[in-house]
C-alpha cells in the first residue's frame, strides 16, 4: 500500500492520538519517507521518537516546514489560523506544498485558509478522518486507527488533482476508505451523526451529576447508559472548539432534536399510544435498517456511495430435490399491504409479509412519513392507518433500495400528495427508466423532475391538482398500471388504464379488498378518484417468483419431488405454471382456497422428461420475472424453446436476456439472442449433465443468481456465481431452503 504514497518529507503538525496513528499506520506498511512532527510540547516529540513513530521534530514551524512535501495539520480547529498564519510566514510559496488537515468542522478551516492566503489555495486538500479513542496523547497512537474507517475529503472545486491524490493516497495507505463530499453536506451530516450526540450526551451526565441521589443513578445505571454516556467522557477543550467552530449546524441540528423531543413529550403527557408507538417503532427499525444497510453499503444514506458488500455463491454440481417448503411471502402483495394499509381508516394486520429488504424500505418509508408500524415479526406487521389525507412530509429523500415497484407505485401515491417529496434507490434502481411512471402522471397534471435519461431520483412537487384521464399502456407494466390507479385516488374524475395485454391484478383485487370500488372491462380497468379505503387483515400468500426456482429445479431433476405450500396462484401471474406444463412438466394443485382476494394453493412437482417449446405470446407477460429461471428449465429439455416478445426483460435490474445468454455461454448452452427474446437449444438427457461449470456473474441480479445457483442441479462441475447480496431484497432464506431440498450451496463475503 505505501508505495502508492511518494512523499519524501512528511510533516504531522500536532502530534496527539490522531497525527501520532497516521504515522504509525505509515510505518507499519514500510512507508520509505521522512515523517517529522511539530508540537508545543517537547514531550510529545520525545515520546514520538522513542516510539519510532517519526525522525525528527520540535517546536518551531519555522524550522520544521522548509524542505516538506506534505503537511497534516493535526491541531485544534480553533488553532488552525494561527497555525496557517506561521506556515505562511515560513513558506513563502505555498502552492509547492501539499497541505491537508483533520479537523471535524470544515467550513470554519476553509474560511481560515481564506483569511489567511486570501483564497484556499489549489495544493489545500481539506479532511476529515472518522476516527478517534477517549484517549489523547501521542502514547495512544494506534496503527490500527483508521483501518477499515472513513476519511472524508471536502475539496475545493479548483483543487490541484495531483495534491487531492496523494492525500487520497495517504489515508489509503492506512486502511481508511476515502470519500468526498462538499463542505456544507460534511458539516451538516456531522453536527447530526457525531456532534448533536456529544452534546446530549454532556448535557445528561452534567444533569444527573447535579443531582442528590447521583451516587445511586450512577452506582445502578445498566450498561445502555454507559454506552450512550460513554462519549461524554471525550476531551472538553476539543468539543468546545468543535460547537464554537460549526455552531450554526450544530444548532440547526440542535432545533430539530428539540422539536421533536417537544412532540413525543406532548405523546407521553397525554398518554397518546399511537403517537408513542410512531416514535418508538420508526426509530427502532431505522436503527436495524441503517444497521442493515450499513453492512451492504459504505453510509448509503447519508454519503450515497454504491454497495461494498460483494457476496459469492459456490455452488457444487449434482443434489436432490426433495421435501415441502414454504417460500417467502409475495413481494408485490407486502408492498401493496403497506401502501393501502397506511392509506386506510383504521388498522391492518398483515400475516406472511416479506422480510426482505425491498419491503422493508418501503416500510421505513412510511415510517418516515408518520404512520405507526409494528413488526414485523416472524411475517406478521400491524399497520396503523392515516387515512388518504394524513401522510406527513417526510425529512428527507425516501430510499427505496433496489425496488422498482416501490418506487413506481409510490410516484402515483406521493403525486396527489400536498406535500414535496424525493424517491431515490440504489446504484442499480438509479439506473432503471422511470419516464413510463412520469410522463402519464404529469398527463394527469402532476409536476416530477427525474434525472438525466428520465432516470431516478424522482422529486415530486406536492400540492398538484390531479385530473382523471384515459391512457393506453404503451406496455404490459403492472407497476404503471397501479402507479396510475394510485394517483387516481387523487384525482378529480375517472382515471381509466387500457392495457395491450393482461398484467398482474393485485392492485385491482386489493384496492376492492380494501373497500375502494376498482371495476374491469375486458382489457380496460378504471376507479373514480376521491374515495376512501377501509383497513383489514391480509395474508400475503408466498410468491409464485420465488416458488418459479423451487418448481425448475424439481422439473429438472430425475428423482424429484417438492411441494410447494401456500402459493398465490392469481390468473395473471401464472405464466410459469402454464409454461412448465406445456413442456411436460408433471405438476398438479390442490387445496385451493382464496384469501383476501387472491386465490392460493399447495403445487406438487415431480421430474418428467421437459420438451422444447416455442412459448406462446399471450403467456410472455405472465411470466415476465420468471424467465431467467424457464431458461435454465430450457436448457434442460429436448429440443429448442423459443421466447419472443419479451423486450422488456432488457430493462430489468439487468438486461435479463443478455446477462442470461452470457451465463448459458459460460456453461456451453448452444442459444441464439435475438432483440426480443432468445433460443435454447437444451440437451434433454437424463443420464448425462445438461451442461458444464463456471464462474457466472449475476450483474447484482438476484433473478439470474437464484437462476444459476439452480442450474446446477444438472451441472457436470462447480457454478460460482457473482454479485449475489441482492438475493436478500427478494428471498431472504433461498440458501437455507435450496440446502434444505438438497443442494451444496456455499456463500463467501456475506459480512462484505
Amino acid at each position: 500500500m505505501a508505495h502508492s504514497v511518494s512523499e519524501s518529507r512528511l510533516l504531522i503538525v500536532g502530534l496527539g492520538l490522531i497525527g501520532g496513528s497516521l504515522a504509525a499506520a505509515l510505518r507499519q506498511v514500510g512507508f520509505e519517507g521522512e515523517i517529522v512532527a511539530c508540537d508545543p510540547d517537547t514531550s510529545e516529540i520525545e515520546r514520538g521518537i522513542e516510539m519510532g513513530l517519526i525522525d525528527s521534530g520540535g517546536t518551531s514551524l519555522s524550522q520544521q516546514a522548509p524542505g516538506a512535501s506534505m503537511i497534516v495539520l493535526a491541531v485544534p480547529v480553533l488553532a488552525m489560523e494561527s497555525v496557517m498564519r506561521e506556515l505562511a510566514d515560513v513558506l513563502p510559496d505555498i502552492a509547492r506544498v501539499v497541505i491537508t488537515d483533520v479537523g471535524s468542522t470544515k467550513a470554519t478551516i476553509r474560511d481560515c485558509a481564506r483569511r489567511v492566503f486570501g483564497r484556499v489555495p489549489s495544493t489545500l486538500v481539506l479532511g476529515h478522518p472518522i476516527a478517534g479513542s477517549e484517549k489523547s496523547g501521542v502514547a495512544a497512537a494506534n496503527p490500527s486507527l483508521y483501518d477499515n474507517h472513513k476519511v472524508i475529503l471536502t475539496p475545493e472545486p479548483d483543487v490541484d488533482p495531483d495534491a487531492l491524490a496523494r492525500v487520497r493516497a495517504l489515508w489509503q495507505a492506512t486502511g481508511a476508505e476515502v470519500l468526498e463530499m462538499d463542505v456544507a453536506q460534511h458539516d451538516h451530516v456531522l453536527a447530526r451523526t457525531s456532534h448533536l450526540p456529544h452534546l446530549l450526551a454532556f448535557s445528561l451526565v452534567d444533569t444527573l451529576a447535579r443531582q442528590d441521589q447521583r451516587m445511586d443513578i450512577f452506582r445502578y445505571a445498566a450498561g445502555g447508559f454507559r454506552d450512550f454516556t460513554r462519549i461524554a467522557g471525550s476531551d472538553p477543550v476539543m468539543w468546545r472548539d468543535i460547537f464554537i467552530a460549526n455552531r450554526d449546524a450544530v444548532l440547526a441540528s440542535l432545533d430539530d432534536f428539540e422539536a421533536g423531543l417537544a412532540t413525543l413529550r406532548a405523546a407521553v403527557e397525554a398518554g397518546n399510544s399511537d403517537a408513542m408507538l410512531a416514535t418508538f417503532d420508526r426509530a427502532s427499525h431505522a436503527r436495524q435498517y441503517f444497521e442493515s444497510l450499513l453492512n451492504d453499503t459504505s453510509y448509503q444514506a447519508e454519503y450515497l456511495m454504491q454497495s461494498q458488500g460483494q457476496v459469492t455463491y459456490r455452488v457444487r454440481p449434482g443434489g436432490q430435490a426433495q421435501g415441502r417448503l414454504r417460500v417467502p411471502g409475495d413481494k408485490s402483495i407486502s408492498h401493496r399491504s403497506i401502501m393501502l394499509g397506511a392509506l386506510a381508516e383504521g388498522v391492518s394486520e398483515v400475516k406472511g409479509f416479506l422480510e426482505g429488504e425491498d419491503s422493508l424500505a418501503t416500510l421505513q418509508a412510511f415510517r418516515e412519513m408518520g404512520v405507526a408500524i409494528e413488526g414485523p415479526h416472524q411475517g406478521r406487521v400491524t399497520i396503523h392507518g392515516l387515512g388518504m389525507h394524513g401522510l406527513k412530509a417526510p425529512s428527507g429523500p425516501l430510499y427505496v433500495g433496489n425496488s422498482g415497484t416501490a418506487m413506481r407505485l409510490f410516484a402515483g401515491l406521493l403525486a396527489g400528495q400536498a406535500f414535496d417529496s424525493e424517491l431515490t434507490g440504489d446504484a442499480s434502481l438509479n439506473k432503471r427508466p422511470m419516464g413510463r411512471v412520469a410522463d402519464p402522471l404529469r398527463l394527469m397534471g402532476a409536476v416530477i423532475d427525474t434525472a438525466e435519461g428520465g432516470r431516478p431520483p424522482l422529486k415530486i412537487h406536492g400540492g398538484s391538482v390531479l385530473k382523471g384521464i384515459d391512457y393506453e399502456l404503451p406496455m404490459a407494466s403492472a407497476q404503471v398500471k397501479s402507479c396510475l390507479l394510485f394517483a387516481g385516488m387523487y384525482a378529480d374524475g375517472e382515471i381509466r388504464v387500457r392495457e395491450p395485454a393482461p398484467t398482474r391484478d393485485h392492485t385491482e383485487r386489493m384496492l376492492n379488498g380494501f373497500g375502494y370500488s376498482v371495476s374491469r372491462d375486458g382489457d380496460t380497468c378504471w376507479l373514480a378518484g376521491g374515495g376512501k379505503l377501509t383497513a383489514g387483515p391480509i395474508d400475503v400468500p408466498s410468491d409464485i417468483s420465488s416458488a418459479t426456482f423451487f418448481l425448475v429445479a424439481a422439473a429438472i431433476t430425475p428423482g424429484a419431488d417438492i411441494t410447494l405450500e401456500h402459493v398465490g396462484i392469481n390468473p395473471t401471474r401464472i405464466g410459469v405454471i402454464n409454461i412448465l406444463t406445456l413442456m411436460g412438466a408433471d405438476l398438479a394443485l390442490s387445496n385451493q382456497a382464496e384469501v383476501g382476494g387472491e386465490p392460493v394453493a399447495d403445487i406438487r412437482i415431480r421430474y418428467a422428461p421437459l420438451k422444447g417449446i416455442e412459448i406462446p405470446a399471450d403467456q410472455v407477460p405472465l411470466a415476465i420475472d420468471e424467465f431467467p429461471a424457464l431458461f435454465i428449465a430450457a436448457a434442460n429439455a429436448d429440443g429448442t424453446t423459443r421466447l419472443r416478445g419479451a423486450e422488456e426483460l432488457r430493462v430489468k435490474e439487468s438486461d435479463r436476456i443478455q446477462a442470461m445468454a452470457d451465463g448459458l455461454a459460460v456453461l456451453g448452452v448452444e442459444h441464439t439472442v435475438v432483440e426480443d427474446g432468445i433460443d435454447i437449444v437444451g440437451n434433454g438427457r437424463e443420464d448425462t449433465p445438461s451442461y458444464g461449470g463456471g464462474r457466472i456473474d449475476s450483474l447484482g441480479d438476484h433473478r439470474i443468481a437464484m437462476a444459476f445457483t439452480v442450474a446446477a442441479l444438472r451441472a457436470s462441475d462447480e457454478i460460482v456465481i457473482e454479485d449475489c447480496a441482492n438475493v436478500g431484497t427478494s428471498f431472504p432464506n433461498f440458501v437455507e431452503l435450496a440446502t434444505r431440498i438438497g443442494m451444496d450451496v456455499k456463500v463467501e463475503g456475506e459480512n462484505g
